[in-house]
């Protein structure tokens, strides 16, 4: 059985499709895990989230930005609705109880103890060791699959508080935890969330550093996988993997094969582009 990690899709079947091809995969063989952002912004979202779902327990799926805007779309929040008509499609499906009901039960961060990896969608912050990361995603979780999701949906969009405190509660809480394992790029020196920062590594502000640059973070001895920032392109640094390689864009699709025995091994496939940068 081989393991392979992929990064965003963002409704790119086509590619996807071209993807699995090269690494010949056999779904009652093979285990994906895909790093979020199934759906937005190319053109086959609603293929895409068929497909995944589909395949059942041999696909485990960490939710991203976009498919949480899905889900709030679902729940009657229709802001920046007017830019996301690539998930019509979903929202008028015969199957988009199905499908929505499949997504809200995703995680929003997945751990395998056997392999030794975590998988998230952006980035964690630094404060947070994998205990506390993996509790904090399964309080959002509950309350996505609770009757809250529709109060949470209305609430989640914002960028405070950008400080981490134990002592959050409410609301505050839950839209700090989503926005590290949904949006985060860089932190501030000090490790509070700079989600307004996202120009590309180099270019940032000189007071933020890429969230697993930032010194002692407690994740640091822990591997992660995660998308979100197809700037990266795929890199290995300080125990983290970048999977967005920008397929969106008419850059690569990337799968990461997972090996007990070796290092990790990156297979990529060129996209077709569907957006400009």
């Amino acid at each position: 059985m081989a393991l392979y990690a992929i990064g965003d899709v963002q409704g790119c079947y086509k590619d996807l499709m071209q993807l699995l091809k090269k690494i010949d995969y056999k779904a009652d063989r093979d285990t994906l895990w895909f790093a979020g952002d199934l759906v937005n912004r190319g053109p086959d979202s609603l293929k895409t989230l068929r497909f995944v779902k589909n395949l059942g327990e041999g696909a485990i799926v960490v939710l991203g930005n976009h498919d949480l805007h899905l889900l709030a779309m679902s729940q009657g929040n229709l802001k920046h609705a007017e830019k996301d008509h690539t998930l019509r499609d979903i929202l008028k499906a015969k199957d988009r109880d199905d499908l929505l009901e499949w997504l809200r039960n995703r995680p929003l961060m997945h751990h395998c103890s056997e392999r030794g990896y975590s998988l998230i969608h952006a980035g964690l912050p630094p404060q947070w060791d994998l205990a506390t990361a993996l509790s904090c995603a399964a309080e959002v979780e509950t309350t996505l699959r609770s009757d809250a999701i529709s109060d949470f949906c209305l609430q989640m969009y914002g960028n405070e508080p950008n400080c981490w405190s134990d002592s959050l509660e409410g609301m505050d809480r839950l839209r700090f935890i989503t926005n590290c394992f949904t949006r985060l790029r860089f932190c501030d020196k000090q490790g509070n969330l700079a989600l307004r920062e996202k120009r590309a590594p180099g270019h940032q502000a000189t007071d933020f550093l890429p969230w697993y640059e930032i010194p002692n973070r407690a994740t640091q001895d822990e591997r992660i996988l995660f998308g979100h920032w197809s700037t990266l392109g795929y890199q290995s640094r300080n125990n983290t993997w970048c999977l967005d390689t920008g397929c969106l864009w008419g850059g690569k699709l990337t799968a990461l094969q997972l090996r007990s025995d070796k290092p990790p091994k990156p297979l990529q496939v060129s996209c077709r582009g569907y957006k400009k940068p």
